[in-house]
């Protein structure tokens, strides 16, 4: 079967279930855009990799890949491999000095991986087919991956002044919660341009 390449092109709030998240992965040159519910913690993960952000202290999937490559082990592909009861599953292609292997792992953690180390995301046709969306063509647009969920949010974060904000990005990072400290600080940046 031929791989798909898919990048990462939304991270938000889950629509179907509380307290859970979606990852959006969109097929690169394509219109199919395939859904994945995850939790916080994993989303959180994914987000502080995508917007580059220093931890105090290192993540699971920080540590993770400090370990992997501390005995030299490369993570060169995910394969999100197949899909059963709407349940996803991936593999890690890895590899060492004198062998690579096939990893089985959550589909929201390869993904939190994939963005550390750089390496690409792929699917198949039939995934795709039973669980992906196809977009327009006029509604691929080219977003930054991380969505703020809450409209009301940003319009809240709006009418604080540029010292309250700094105050409140300086909780929610000693708080860990780095969705919230990428809108407060997109917020801060967009006051800086103007």
């Amino acid at each position: 079967m031929k791989k798909i390449e898919l990048e990462i092109v939304a991270l938000s709030h889950s629509i179907t279930q509380t307290h859970s998240y979606a990852v959006v992965l969109g097929e690169i040159n394509g219109l199919r855009r395939l859904p994945i519910v995850i939790g916080g913690f994993e989303a959180q993960a994914i987000a502080v990799a995508l917007e580059h952000m220093q931890p105090s202290r290192p993540l699971t999937h920080d540590l993770m890949k400090n370990f992997m490559m501390a005995f030299n082990v490369e993570l060169h592909e995910v394969i999100i491999n197949d899909l059963q009861e709407g349940i996803f599953y991936s593999k890690l292609v890895c590899s060492s000095d004198n062998d690579t292997v096939e990893i089985d792992s959550r589909t929201s953690d390869a993904v939190a991986l994939a963005v550390r180390f750089g390496c690409p995301i792929f699917t198949f046709d039939n995934i795709l087919d039973s669980a992906g969306i196809l977009m327009e063509d006029d509604e691929k647009k080219k977003k930054s991956p991380v969505q703020q969920s809450d409209p009301g949010t940003r319009e809240d974060l709006k009418k604080l002044s540029s010292q309250e904000l700094e105050t409140l990005l300086t909780e929610v990072l000693e708080q860990e919660d780095y969705i919230k400290a990428i809108a407060i600080r997109d917020e801060i940046k967009s006051r800086k341009k103007k």
